[in-house]
């Protein structure tokens, strides 16, 4: 079995990078697992293809700024 979370840190990449990273880590997810993803920017574009796919997420803004996604798949 896998670890439960699939962390990103995608702080100083530069697009599209960020997405490309995030669409593997979905390919990657098992069962049970989640996404957690930091980023210096909140992906926006990302939040359609989520909702489309059947993923939900939740996101919140870090003191130093940053966004953590949490990205979970729809059971």
């Amino acid at each position: 079995m896998s670890a439960p979370e699939i962390l990103l840190e995608l702080c100083g990449l530069v697009p599209p990078e960020p997405m490309e990273r995030v669409l593997e880590a979905l390919d990657l997810m098992q069962p049970g697992q989640h996404i957690r993803m930091v980023i210096d920017r909140e992906p926006v574009p990302l939040y359609r293809i989520l909702e489309r796919n059947g993923y939900r997420y939740a996101t919140s803004m870090r003191g130093d700024y940053t966004y953590e996604i949490l990205i979970t798949q729809v059971n």
